[in-house]
């Protein structure tokens, strides 16, 4: 259905970080909100990604297909539950953002506070997962998405995130050529000191070796 001049996307819900919304984030514009973020989906102003989760159709996009990418959905869902900042794209999801992972992925993968059961979206057969991991101590910088800068572990973080639980995700044959390529790109002195930190030694060791660093006896 084509767009209409009546159905308007209220200022306060096209702000919302990442662009995502829930029918409880609408609660103060509509009455009934999970019914006007239906209509409005309808009307082709919101994408639904998943059961409760919609996101605002960039303006140039109403009236046309369009979806967000994987990750940017991923980051987009994850934001409405925990906060912009409370949120980061690891994993395979962050080796995608970081482009050394060329291969459309099935699971993405954000780090976040607490638990939480994985999400399916409905826009296309895919998963959101939730790693429960401690935000404040991932090493992350913000990268643009489809719906705008999220937070990504670094090219070093996620050589050590991969390395240490390269079955995370549906596409374990990739992580190796994933971790080399990120490793060739990481501060060796930074990855050195996180794999410390973080109790990550053995992680690097196995990431040094699918990078192809030999090793002095």
């Amino acid at each position: 259905m084509a767009p209409t001049r009546s159905t308007p996307i209220p200022a306060a819900l096209a702000q919302a970080p990442l662009r995502t919304i829930r029918p409880r984030d609408a609660g103060a514009v509509y009455a009934h909100p999970r019914t006007q973020l239906v209509r409005l989906a309808d009307h082709g102003l919101l994408h639904r990604l998943a059961d409760g989760y919609y996101v605002v159709v960039p303006q140039d996009m109403v009236g046309r297909r369009w979806m967000p990418d994987l990750e940017a959905a991923a980051a987009g869902i994850a934001t409405t539950i925990y906060g912009h900042d409370d949120i980061v794209v690891m994993g395979l999801s962050a080796a995608r953002l970081h482009g050394v992972l060329p291969r459309a992925v099935a699971t993405a993968i954000v780090a976040v506070p607490r638990r939480h059961h994985p999400i399916a979206l409905t826009d296309r057969p895919a998963v959101v997962r939730f790693v429960q991991r401690e935000i404040g101590r991932l090493d992350a910088e913000r990268i643009g998405t489809d719906l705008g800068p999220a937070l990504v572990t670094t090219p070093e973080q996620t050589v050590l995130d991969l390395a240490h639980r390269p079955t995370l995700g549906d596409n374990e044959s990739d992580v190796p050529n994933a971790v080399a390529a990120l490793y060739s790109r990481s501060d060796k002195k930074r990855l050195q000191r996180l794999a410390t930190e973080q109790r990550r030694l053995a992680s690097l060791r196995r990431a040094e070796d699918w990078a192809g660093v030999a090793h002095g006896s």
